[in-house]
């Protein structure tokens, strides 16, 4: 592992069934006494995504949890494209805390992990005692409309998550370039904007990046990332973003639910996220705060992209040790 990230006799790594023939992997640091902190990761990425933040929390006494989702890293990845709803990731999160052992922890998301905190808060608020979440604010449910067409609607057809709805077509190339070159590229992403792939143009090429490892990133953490996906490939993952409609025929039991539990909220001014229409504007003037509405802070890092746990690790690290130690 690389010389800054969490020394490998720090952290303690285990198995822990979450479901019938699920089993995640987990990766520990911190006394076990302490209160429990579950880091949950996004795409492409793994339980090492938050190495940073895991020695941080850690040495503030904090125990440090962070699984590889279902379909990633070590954790067992179910074949049906139907097992990765969030009512399924919610429910390896429920099962985790449970093996935790303490009756509410603290949690913290990013990119599709912050999908699940806050599905995990709007359904087991009595589990979660505050919530830090990256990138990827809280939309209510919109009942006249699903997800998929509302990007469609919103940014056209040629959105990468709608070019991700198609099994197989992703997987194909992604198949065509070395991981680690993928892994570069995604973890490069700096534009602004939505990921747009134009039909003259590759899921690869139309993504504004050099290529080459960040500077917050070494050669060691890419191969660690690489060796995981050579193992697994991606479609886990992709999966997860093939499900989204479905996850909004499954929640229509908690359309206008508010989520209660609270949170902080972080993001990158340069997130390719914070920047799709209409979502500054749903953050700052009130949106956000009337679906959360013990959203105590909103804090946009200037001159950070998507990847904010790893770019800026030691502010991300205060901020979510900061706003856990007030509970």
């Amino acid at each position: 592992m690389a010389a800054a990230a969490v020394a490998e006799a720090e952290v303690r790594h285990r198995t822990v069934e979450v479901a019938s023939g699920v089993r995640l992997h987990v990766a520990e640091a911190g006394p076990e006494d302490g209160p429990a902190v579950v880091l949950v990761h996004g795409f492409p990425e793994l339980w090492y995504s938050w190495r940073h933040q895991m020695a941080a929390l850690a040495a503030r006494g904090f125990r440090a949890v962070a699984p590889d989702l279902r379909g990633y890293g070590d954790s067992d990845a179910p074949p049906d494209k139907a097992s990765y709803t969030l009512l399924h990731l919610v429910g390896d999160l429920v099962a985790l805390i449970a093996d935790i052992g303490q009756p509410r922890v603290f949690v913290a998301g990013h990119d599709w992990g912050a999908a699940v905190a806050w599905q995990l808060c709007l359904l087991r608020p009595d589990l979660v005692t505050a919530l830090v979440v990256l990138s990827v604010e809280y939309h209510p449910r919109n009942p006249r409309r699903s997800p998929v067409q509302t990007l469609r609607a919103v940014c056209g057809d040629d959105h990468y998550i709608c070019f991700f709805q198609k099994p197989g077509v992703a997987e194909a190339e992604f198949g065509r370039c070395d991981i680690k070159y993928v892994l570069k590229k995604f973890f490069g992403m700096r534009k602004p904007a939505p990921l747009i792939i134009p039909p003259d143009k590759t899921l690869f090429d139309s993504i504004h990046s050099d290529g080459t490892c960040p500077a917050w990133l070494s050669e060691e953490d890419i191969s660690y990332y690489a060796e995981k996906f050579e193992k697994t490939g991606f479609t886990g993952g992709l999966n997860y973003y093939r499900c989204i409609d479905l996850n909004w025929e499954l929640t229509a039991p908690w359309t206008g639910v508010s989520i209660k539990v609270p949170t902080k909220f972080i993001v990158g001014d340069q997130d390719l996220t914070y920047n799709i229409p209409g979502v500054k504007d749903y953050i700052h003037k009130g949106g956000l705060k009337a679906s959360v509405p013990n959203l105590e802070d909103v804090v946009v890092m200037e001159g950070v992209a998507h990847f904010i746990n790893q770019e800026k690790p030691n502010e991300v690290s205060d901020h979510i040790c900061g706003f856990f130690s007030k509970f």
